[in-house]
């Protein structure tokens, strides 16, 4: 049974209020086991035969900031983009949260297209704010399905995080469940993601796998040193980047480093508040007349949004107003119409961001008391390189232009021999040799 489809197995604590009390836990014995996706439907035909040499690896360091690729602290992966090719202003899409970057990631279009706005959105039908974590919620064909059904190669997502298992149930030809999970933070540790990544491949030689390393974004959003020092967070990208060494010498010592292309990226940054750096808009909402009962909130760290829950024909006003009130809370930085940012019928009525060093805490002043966050516009910007032992990787590239989350899947599916001309994004073709 999944546990995505009843709602009532729900725990009542929001994540964020469940990171502040999660801590690390000692496990052993196996790392789980990868379990094969239901048929995926076809929409579209073959279109032109594959190289039967090509492995990719799409490797998620979430979380990650692009001041974290360096030699000191993530040697690995620095080692990667010198001997790869390194994208120098790459970002995420807004709002910069994990579950919108990865659906972008793996669809190749905007959240208007796509139906993943933010990790947490106001859902009209339920009444409530809630996480976007169930198959039903991604709209539209994926990276993975479409190599499935259109190449007819197998796929595999080894996700380390409960949520985005959710999300992406039924895509990949293999899936791994994330176990065992650190209680409350719902992930499982980069040690066992990473084990896990490797019984696949070795079970079931997927040609493309959808890779999420959750340690860095836990590990980050828990740091109260994270203004300053970042105790654990340097930490976790230590820890992450010799889970990954380990991988490449796997890859090495079993013959697959040189099928391999390796596209490594964050899908948001991190920022740290101070502890009483905090926004919270439920109360100014609630003792104003005009707003009193007409909106809802979904809390997203670095980002709200407000659904409009009045009569229609008042919307205009009220979104005038809450514009006004909103507005001049200490903290806040932008207010967006999500049309601005492609967030589609998802996204609410209006987004606010706030400035680095605050967080959004809603409902109330306790429901976020985690110093790390994001979702803000100083949390878009990744890192992005392109590396791996195959032929075609072009090797010390430096590239320069804007490339975002969007651009993963168009890669993708350019070295898949998929049509790619109705994404958002574009390929990353400064990378390879073709």
């Amino acid at each position: 049974m999944s546990r995505h489809d009843d709602p009532c197995l729900r725990p009542t604590l929001t994540r964020r209020e469940a990171l502040a009390g999660a801590g690390m836990v000692a496990a052993a014995g196996a790392v789980g086991v990868t379990l094969l996706a239901d048929p995926a439907p076809v929409w579209a035909t073959p279109t032109r035969p594959v190289a039967d040499d090509l492995d990719v690896y799409v490797l998620v360091t979430d979380g990650m900031r692009p001041d974290e690729l360096n030699p000191v602290q993530a040697p690995t992966l620095h080692r990667w983009a010198t001997e790869g090719t390194r994208f120098t202003h790459a970002s995420s899409v807004m709002i910069a949260e994990t579950l919108p970057n990865h659906a972008a990631m793996v669809t190749g279009v905007l959240p208007e297209r796509n139906g993943v706005p933010a990790n947490s959105v106001w859902d009209h039908a339920a009444g409530t704010d809630r996480t976007l974590d169930r198959p039903g919620d991604l709209r539209g064909p994926t990276v993975l399905d479409r190599i499935r059904t259109e190449a007819g190669l197998t796929t595999a997502s080894v996700l380390s995080k409960d949520y985005l298992h959710g999300l992406f149930g039924g895509r990949a030809s293999v899936q791994w469940a994330p176990f065992p999970l650190v209680p409350i933070t719902d992930h499982s540790l980069d040690w066992f993601t990473v084990e896990a990544l490797k019984q696949t491949i070795t079970d079931h030689s997927p040609r493309m796998t959808f890779v999420n390393l959750g340690d860095m974004d836990r590990f980050g959003h828990m740091d109260l040193s994270g203004t300053s020092l970042r105790l654990a967070r340097n930490q976790a990208v230590a820890n992450s980047d010799h889970k990954l060494w380990d991988f490449e010498q796997f890859l090495r010592s079993t013959g697959r480093w040189e099928r391999s292309v390796v596209i490594v990226l964050a899908d948001h940054g991190m920022d740290w508040s101070e502890p009483l750096n905090l926004i919270s808009a439920a109360g100014p909402i609630e003792a104003d007349p005009a707003l009193r009962g007409r909106f809802g909130i979904a809390q997203n760290g670095g980002a709200d949004t407000f659904a409009h829950l009045g009569p229609p024909h008042e919307r205009d006003a009220s979104l005038a107003r809450l514009r006004e009130v909103v507005g001049a809370l200490p903290g806040v930085h932008r207010l967006y119409d999500p049309a601005e940012l492609s967030l589609g019928d998802r996204g609410g009525d209006l987004v606010a961001t706030c400035h680095p060093g605050w967080r959004f805490s809603d409902p109330t002043p306790f429901s976020n008391p985690i110093p790390g966050n994001h979702g803000h516009e100083v949390t878009l910007g990744i890192p992005f390189l392109i590396g791996g032992g195959h032929r075609i990787v072009r090797r010390s590239g430096i590239v320069d232009r804007p490339v975002r989350t969007l651009d993963v899947a168009p890669t993708v599916a350019r070295l898949f021999g998929l049509d790619h001309g109705s994404m958002d994004g574009r390929p990353a073709l400064e990378a390879f040799r073709l």
